[in-house]
């Protein structure tokens, strides 16, 4: 069961990311992380009448408002990156996020990587080197230069590294609570957050919610999908293996990216991600 909602997991976040670059056509990037959240809520908050409410811990509030402010940011770049570049070249550098918490971990946590480890991070660096594998006539390190030039990827690694920071801070946040209340918390943390920025940014664009309605909600729906899917799974069994086989999205999107978005490079993206994830589950399972 648990394998199962972890590929729901992959499944709904793959969606999730496709219906963000539709949407990412006409509205600006703030009022999408904004509808993200906000029709992801009606999904998460009557889960609290399901829920037993926890006695939270002396950290909590810190990790929330630290956490939250973080994935505030980390949502807006994430967008600005699969607006920028073709999705099956730019979501595949999250699975980057475990090499960063070979750093972040043991210096926010204490926990420190072994053998696998390392092998997971050569794994998910070569695997890096293929998604643009055409370059490499131009020379060796050709690949990781085409790479990088594009605004999508470099995005993306950003987004990864700060998700080693906040991945052990939801770790400290469900600790102090329980995963549900913790999600549940953070996605209205989210909401509120947006709102100054929505003012700020896209104001003139609240009407993009209802013009571009069937694209918006189900960025909304899939982020709740996600999130209900990933919590079910870690209840049943390690995070890790969860995480591992959530970052399988990845593969998802290289095929939607060719389906809905005409994307190029097909095989060598495949290829790329697999080796990746074979990095990934290095890391985070074995």
């Amino acid at each position: 069961m648990w394998l199962l909602l972890a590929f729901l997991t992959a499944l709904s976040e793959s969606f999730k990311d496709v219906f963000s670059k539709f949407s990412l056509k006409n509205t600006h990037p703030v009022m999408v992380a904004f509808a993200m959240r906000m029709f992801a809520l009606p999904f998460l908050i009557p889960l609290l009448w399901f829920i037993e409410i926890p006695e939270t811990g002396d950290y909590f509030w810190i990790a929330l408002f630290t956490g939250g402010l973080l994935n505030i940011l980390i949502t807006i770049i994430y967008l600005n990156a699969i607006q920028h570049s073709d999705l099956s070249l730019t979501v595949p550098m999250v699975t980057f996020t475990p090499l960063f918490l070979l750093i972040t971990s043991p210096l926010i946590l204490g926990e420190i990587p072994d053998a696998k480890g390392i092998a997971g991070v050569l794994c998910i660096v070569a695997g890096s080197y293929f998604l643009q594998f055409s370059s490499r006539k131009k020379g060796f390190l050709a690949p990781f230069a085409a790479l990088f030039s594009e605004k999508g990827p470099r995005l993306m690694l950003l987004v990864a590294f700060l998700w080693s920071i906040t991945a052990n801070i939801d770790k400290v946040g469900v600790q102090n609570s329980s995963p549900f209340f913790w999600v549940i918390s953070v996605s209205v943390f989210l909401f509120i957050g947006m709102i100054p920025l929505v003012f700020w940014k896209a104001r003139g664009q609240v009407s993009h919610l209802k013009n571009n309605f069937a694209v918006i909600f189900p960025v909304g729906l899939f982020t709740a999908l996600t999130l209900i899917f990933q919590m079910h799974a870690i209840e049943l069994t390690h995070v890790a293996y969860v995480i591992a086989v959530k970052r399988t999205s990845a593969l998802f999107v290289v095929f939607f990216g060719v389906i809905f978005f005409k994307e190029k490079g097909f095989g060598n993206k495949v290829f790329a991600v697999l080796i990746m994830l074979l990095g990934v589950a290095l890391i985070s399972v074995f």
